[in-house]
């Protein structure tokens, strides 16, 4: 299996959140040969959480990060932490039942509690507030806020949820762009970067070995998988493929069945507090519902983060801010005349179906994966987390096997034609919502 290939894409400058993340931490490259109950390949949320989750059951873990902890999506995201996995879950009905569709929604509540639970015990300084807003575009998406909050007490959501009119709107969103919200206190936002190095910081305390600057070059399967990179190798009972977006050629089958989709972000320079305030009064998170999605929020220290854009053409803007300030002041146009401090970008991993790929190879029993988390990679990832150490621990196997069950596509066209398709698919998607 080839090498991970670092994409081509010049949104990796300097972010928001790496100015202001908390930590330096750095780990050694691997040198040698080690042995470990696990190989994780993944430094992000992923990777990390697995990485956790099976130390605490008594395993020996050595993780690999091709370039720094927190490097990909998971330290450059728009920190929103929203409740679910998945998107229209009921398409699996047909396969999983309506108690296996039912499964799906809670533990999509139980993903974020996990953060929740890190954050407490292991005191990670990441900024973390509750609170987040859908926000309706089109009457229909009214209509599926009533639908959703019903089924949320049909699940006995266990936090705080209400629908809020228009007129109301303002107690959350200082814009008249939008008909309507739905509330939802059981979800927020937080500073990404640094929930991914407190959750490193917090695998090596629990003993996990950590290397950066370890591009896996090959993988050789077999009962004990071994694991080379350029100066180094690991041989492990199991293996853990935890690369989402990024996983380029090193393992072809999982690479066919996520596409690496590009999101970009800006931040403003610090607002008064009282332009703050007016923007977005409770400090929530908020996103909109349309294809090619606006989501936005505060930081700590009153910056405005507006992303979204999604791409799938595989080519990123010229300019990030040209191309994101003139959609942020559609919705604030109060922002006229404030700078833009930071833009960057980088990818999201997408399936055709949009439920995470969590799984095993099918011809390789102890290799697992977790992948293509469609832009919900913050709460779903430490779900993959726990998930994939059940299964390796033998315990509640019966979860994960709720995921595996569900049959994933191969994007067709290969490595150089599926990104146009869907480019052409999702264009199609934006010209319906127009209607």
């Amino acid at each position: 299996m080839n090498a991970v290939q670092p994409l081509p894409h010049a949104t990796h400058a300097p972010s928001y959140y790496a100015a202001s993340a908390n930590r330096d931490l750095h780990f050694p490259a691997l040198e040698g040969a080690c042995r470990a109950d696990v190989c994780v390949i993944g430094g992000g949320f992923t990777g990390l959480n697995t990485a956790i989750e099976l130390a605490e059951r008594g395993f020996s873990v050595a993780l690999l990060e091709a370039h720094r902890i927190g490097w990909g999506a998971s330290g450059r995201n728009g920190g929103q932490l929203i409740r679910g996995v998945g998107h229209e879950v009921e398409q699996f009905l047909d396969i999983l039942g309506e108690d296996g569709v039912a499964d799906l929604k809670r533990m999509g509540f139980e993903a974020v509690q996990i953060v929740r639970e890190r954050v407490e015990r292991f005191g990670i300084d990441c900024d973390l507030t509750w609170g987040y807003c859908d926000l309706a575009n089109k009457p229909r998406d009214l209509d599926a806020f009533e639908a959703e909050y019903a089924e949320l007490k049909r699940l006995g959501y266990p936090h705080d949820i209400r629908r809020v009119s228009r007129r109301n709107l303002g107690e959350i969103i200082g814009s008249d762009r939008y008909l309507g919200g739905l509330v939802d206190m059981g979800s927020g936002h937080l500073h990404p970067l640094n929930l991914a190095l407190g959750e490193a910081a917090a695998a090596q305390q629990l003993g996990v070995r950590l290397f950066e600057s370890s591009s896996v070059e090959r993988i050789v399967p077999g009962s004990k998988v071994t694991v080379q990179t350029a100066q180094g190798a690991i041989e492990a009972d199991q293996l853990v493929i935890a690369c989402n977006a990024y996983i380029g050629r090193l393992q072809p089958h999982l690479a066919g069945k996520v596409l690496p989709a590009g999101s970009y972000i800006i931040a403003t320079e610090r607002l008064p507090d009282g332009l703050a305030h007016e923007l977005l009064p409770s400090n929530m998170a908020v996103c909109d519902q349309r294809v090619a999605l606006d989501y936005f929020r505060l930081s700590a220290d009153r910056r405005l983060l507006f992303g979204g854009a999604c791409h799938y053409s595989g080519r990123d803007p010229k300019d990030i801010t040209a191309y994101m300030q003139p959609k942020m002041l559609k919705v604030f146009p109060q922002l006229v005349g404030i700078a833009v401090d930071y833009q960057w970008g980088g990818m999201i991993g997408i399936g055709t179906n949009r439920l995470p790929q969590i799984g095993r190879l099918p011809d390789q029993p102890n290799v697992y994966f977790a992948q293509a988390y469609a832009g919900h990679g913050l709460n779903a990832t430490h779900l993959a987390g726990r998930l994939l150490a059940e299964a390796i621990s033998g315990q509640a196997e019966g979860r994960f096997d709720l995921f595996a069950r569900v049959p994933h596509r191969t994007f067709p066209g290969g490595a150089r034609l599926r990104s146009p398709l869907l480019a052409l698919g999702m264009l199609w998607h934006r010209l319906r919502e127009r209607f």
